[in-house]
This record gives C-alpha cells, structure tokens and sequence, in this order.
C-alpha cells in the first residue's frame, strides 16, 4: 500500500510540473506554481527556510521520498527504470557508495554556488536538469500538437485552441538538454538511481540526513531466505544481502523491496527501538539493458530536437515581399526581467530552470548563449517586447532570482535605456519620416525632435500622385530619448521598421533603478 500511494503521489506531481513548463497561457501557474517553489535547491537560494526545514524533517522521519515524489528527474529516472523493467526484471546488484565521487561534486557544487559559477553548478542541479528538458524538448512537442489542434478546429469553425511560434530559442540549451537527457537515461537504464545516488547534490545532501530517519525498510534476518529478490529490484543499489545492511544515505524510499520480498522479511518500521535495524541486499551480475531501448530514447531526443529547431513560415508584408527578420543587437550589459534587482542578484540566484522562458507570454526571455551567464534567462526584443502590465516571469520565479512584482511596481523599475543608432534610422539616413519608436513608447520617454536644420519631402497629403518632388519641405524629426523616464519594455527595438538591425536598442542596467 506504501509504494502504491508513494507512486500515485509521485505521478500526479510528475505531471503537474511538466505542464507548468509546457503550459503557454499561464493559467495552471495559478493552482500548480507552489509545486516549483516546493522543490529544494530554488527554496534554499529563495531564502524559503520553511520549506526547506519541512523537507529535511519529513527526510529525517520518513526517508528521501522528497527524491521518489517531489523530484521530476527523479521521478522520470523511474520512468525509465519502468520501461527497463518491461525488458529484463531483476536487474539490479550491491554497489558500494562511491563516496570518493559523491562527496567531492557535493563539495564542488557549493563552492561553484557561493563564488558565483553558476553556469557550471546547475549542470547537475535537479530541478532545473529537467526544467531544461522539458522547456528545450517537450515543450516544442506539446506546441506543435496544439497548433494542429489548432488548425483543425479552426476548419472546423471552432476558437477553441489558437496557433503559436514553435521557436529555437537557445542552441546551447538544447545541446545541454538532450545531452542530460541521454545521460540521465542512460544512467537509469542501466543502473536505477544512480544519479540520485552519486552525482546529484541534492540527494547527497538528503542522503546525510536519511541515515538517522526514524522510519525505513528493516529487515526481519530470521524471516529472510537470501532469496536476493530485494536487492535485484533496488535501483538505488543499496541493498547489501551479505551483510544484511541498506545504505540509508542512497536509499530513495521508493518502497520496491517491499513489495518483491515474498516472506515478508522486509518491513517499513520506526527502528528508534531496534537494537540493529538492517536489512536485505545480495550482489547480483548486471544484465545489459536491450538496445533498442536506448535507440528509443534517442530516437524521442531527436524528434523534440528536430520540432523545436523547425524554422517558422516566412514572413511577408502585403505585397508578399519577404520581412527580413530582425537580429539580436550587441549589447554592453544584458538585459534582465523588472524584479531581478540586479545582475548580480539575478546570476547568483537563477539555477536556469527556465520556468520563466516557457512562462513568458511574449517571447521576450531566452537563455543565454555566453559562457558567463550560460542558460540563465535574458531580455531580447525580436519576437515581441515586455508589455508594462505582465508579470509573470516574477510570479513564477522559484528561486528569488526575480523578486515579485505587481503592475503599478513594474512601471516605476527602470530596467534599461534605450539608445538611438542613427546610421540605421530611416528618418536619419533616408530623409523620410517615421515616429515609430515615440508612437509606441509606453513611457513617453522618446521625443521627435527637428533633425539640425535638415529638411526631407513633405507628407502633406496633397504631395503630387506623379511623384514629382514638391515645392514645400518640412523638417525631418528624429528620435531623442530619455533616459530618465526609458523603463527598457523594449516597444521601440521591436516595432522599429528597421531590418536587419533596429536603429533604436534597449541597453541593459547593472542595477536596476
């Protein structure tokens, strides 16, 4: 009954933080968001010390069933433990803790963490490993099948699902994301849990802790047959027969030994009174898992690769001319969501879960491809540009990275400056007007002022249809911005008719004011 309830509860939570990460409409954040705050390394950099003192105490009482229910990879490492079973059973043997690897990347990761190396840190974090796979690769799967949902209804004369951009948003996330994928699958396939139990940092962390727990599977040694039926089905490979003994640290309370053991040798018990609470394990020879399921697991990888990186229709204007699109400009500080404070706040708290970049409602976020601040979320304005009334990237930040705002906060906080480039300007280089940039700035923070003295054509709607040059001129009025009131909403860089660079760009603040 145990590992029937820990497995429904594990499911249900698998699927719920999945479709925080696939959803686009932002609804499900509203009734599912506290599950990502749940999750223990965003509650430590969060300063959320409630939380993180309920996962240790049920970790001291109960055993490391935060790793077999509350973890995604976790629980998708026993997806494909499942999968593997359907292929080989008892596949499993005792393997000593590799303490000499253990340890030492626990060791590494906090240093990596306090001095600021996060980009090397949350390789191995995870919550954000898999908030990574499922933004890079099952998300672009799941908008897919909702835009031919999408076309299908509108065939049918049905509004009930609406079209989206299915869009490579970062290369090197996604290189980084099938890459953990495949090893992490790989790792399961082949040997259970043995990312929980020797590479990631928060099991090693929990692991210190479930040695002392006050309840665990025990071993009744007059009732046991030595069968080895309990350690063939640990995935965790914590189970020593010979001695009789579980490694506490690595088990993940996943209850499967439980339910192999057919004498009943095996009990989940309170041990505070038991004199040598052991239990059962045997070494068993590893049997290689078939290949074709590794074939699969690649074959999915590539086809959530292939989606994503799938280009969108070529756009065009109303005489089927092609809109270059627009390019990324170069800019000397980066960019960075209203309630971020700081880069220096944001950087050291983000783990690159990239809720917010799935969350972001008008394609603004995408991860970092620099090495300094790799995978973590930036602002850019080629798709779309950050409306002042959203805020969901501060609603659904797990980790305080973005501190949250409310709307009428978002239009006093001065994220950037925009910056005119004259020698991409029309009104500049051509002579022509235009006002774009100043028609759409949410903060009146662009003036059109007289260009020195220059005068360009008219725009009096009397100009000649013969397209002869009229005998009256007016000044041509250009962009000047300030900076002062600018918020860096990006509205200008993104409706400025430029190709393929704007003549008008958001430059980031290292603090924001």
């Amino acid at each position: 009954m145990i590992r029937k309830v820990r497995t429904i509860f594990a499911i249900l939570t698998f699927t719920a933080i999945t479709l925080l990460f696939l959803d686009f409409s932002g609804v499900l954040h509203h009734y599912l968001g506290w599950l990502a705050k749940m999750q223990f390394l965003p509650a430590v950099l969060a300063g959320n010390f409630i939380i993180v003192a309920f996962i240790l105490l049920v970790t001291l009482f109960f055993g490391r069933f935060y790793c077999s229910i509350m973890c995604p990879l976790g629980v998708m490492q026993d997806g494909f433990n499942f999968i593997a079973r359907k292929v080989k059973k008892d596949r499993f043997h005792y393997i000593r803790e590799n303490r000499w690897l253990r340890y030492p990347l626990l060791i590494l990761f906090i240093a990596f963490m306090l001095f600021g190396l996060n980009t090397i840190a949350i390789l191995i974090a995870p919550y954000s490993a898999y908030g990574r796979i499922a933004t890079n690769l099952l998300q672009p799967v799941y908008l897919w099948l909702n835009n031919i949902l999408a076309g299908i209804a509108e065939r049918a004369g049905s509004y009930a699902f609406y079209e989206v951009d299915v869009w490579l948003k970062s290369s090197v996330s996604l290189i980084v994301a099938v890459a953990t994928l495949v090893v992490v699958g790989f790792l399961a396939l082949r040997r259970g849990r043995t990312w929980c139990s020797t590479v990631c940092p928060v099991g090693t962390v929990l692991g210190l802790v479930s040695r002392f727990s006050l309840f665990r599977p025990v071993i009744d040694a007059d009732r046991c047959k030595n069968c080895h039926k309990c350690e063939k089905n640990c995935k965790a490979s914590c189970i020593d027969i010979e001695n009789h003994r579980i490694d506490y640290s690595r088990c993940v309370a996943c209850m499967d030994c439980l339910t192999e053991c057919k004498f009943d040798a095996l009990q989940y018990t309170n041990t505070r009174f038991r004199l040598n609470p052991t239990v059962v394990a045997a070494p068993a020879k590893a049997e290689e898992v078939d290949g074709s399921k590794r074939k699969f697991l690649a074959t999915t990888a590539l086809v959530a690769a292939a989606t994503a990186v799938k280009a969108q229709e070529k756009r065009v204007d109303g005489g089927l001319a092609v809109v270059e699109q627009k390019q990324i400009p170069h800019r000397s500080v980066a960019l960075k969501p209203a309630g971020s404070l700081s880069l220096d706040n944001f950087s050291s708290r983000c783990t690159a879960c990239q809720l917010c970049v799935s969350e972001c409602p008008n394609k603004v976020l995408r991860p970092s491809d620099k090495l300094e601040t790799m995978m973590q979320p930036e602002m850019s304005f080629e798709r779309g540009f950050c409306r002042p009334e959203c805020t969901r990237c501060s609603e659904v930040c797990p980790t305080g990275a973005i501190r949250p705002v409310t709307r009428d906060q978002k239009t006093d906080i001065h994220i950037g400056f925009a910056v005119v480039i004259p020698d991409n300007c029309v009104a500049y280089r051509d002579g022509v007007q235009c006002g774009n940039c100043a028609r759409h700035c949410p903060a009146d923070a662009i003036l059109m002022v007289p260009r020195d003295g220059k005068k360009g054509p008219s725009d009096d709607e009397n100009t000649p249809a013969s397209g002869e040059q009229p005998t009256e001129s007016i000044k041509v009025m250009v962009p000047s911005v300030n900076t002062d009131k600018c918020l860096g909403c990006g509205a200008c860089e993104h409706l400025c008719p430029s190709r393929p660079f704007s003549a008008i760009y958001v430059e980031g603040r290292q603090r924001h004011n």
